[in-house]
């Protein structure tokens, strides 16, 4: 026996967002559409997602733990507080995404584009954000705890209350770290020694400059 399709364990408050993914469910075919729909209260956990169009939908603390959301567009989506553990986001596009505040723990955003998102509190522990690009990245209050970078844009906001105990990897800079005396910006062997100090260790990768050959 064939074992059943997915369902979602809730469906959206909203009656339109609600009736787009009923929809979707009944031809999986194509890619989601949900571009400024409403998802609240919606329990999406373990659903294939992938290409979906989830441009500025609200998420908010919508279940979606283990989801496959591989090339989905989630630009300008309210993420606040939604569960994301676990969740296939490679080559995923969270630019102007709100992620306050989610739980990202163990998944994979190899790939993933990061540009001018809010991240505050956001945990990521055990995250694998290899080779994504994450610019104007806010993550103060964030847990970065045991997370896997690699070869990352990491033009990112932290402070003091930023784990980032077990975090490896290498990284382009530069960090801005906000404390009592305002932003300061660290580069290189600064970033380095921030993230050391903490119990992370990850390497800068300097920028390439091109080499003039002698005359």
């Amino acid at each position: 026996m064939e074992p059943a399709p997915w369902q979602p364990t809730a469906f959206p408050a909203d009656p339109a967002a609600a009736h787009q993914l009923r929809e979707w469910l009944g031809d999986t075919s194509y890619a989601l559409y949900g571009v400024g729909h409403d998802f609240r209260g919606a329990g999406l956990a373990n659903g294939d997602f992938s290409g979906a169009w989830l441009n500025e939908a609200v998420l908010t603390g919508v279940e979606l733990g283990s989801a496959c959301l591989y090339r989905a567009d989630l630009s300008g989506a309210d993420l606040t507080g939604a569960n994301l553990a676990g969740a296939d986001l490679v080559r995923a596009k969270l630019d102007r995404a709100v992620l306050r505040s989610a739980r990202l723990d163990r998944a994979d955003m190899v790939k993933a584009s990061l540009h001018d998102v809010d991240a505050s509190g956001a945990s990521l522990r055990g995250t694998r954000i290899m080779g994504a690009s994450l610019y104007d990245v806010d993550l103060r209050g964030a847990d970065l705890t045991d997370a896997v970078l690699f070869q990352n844009t990491f033009k990112v906001t932290v402070d003091d209350t930023t784990l980032v105990r077990g975090l490896t990897g290498t990284v382009f800079g530069p960090v801005t770290v906000v404390g009592d005396e305002g932003p300061r910006q660290l580069t290189g062997p600064g970033i380095e020694a921030w993230i050391a100090e903490r119990g992370g260790q990850v390497r800068v990768i300097e920028p390439h400059h091109t080499r003039r050959t002698p005359a």
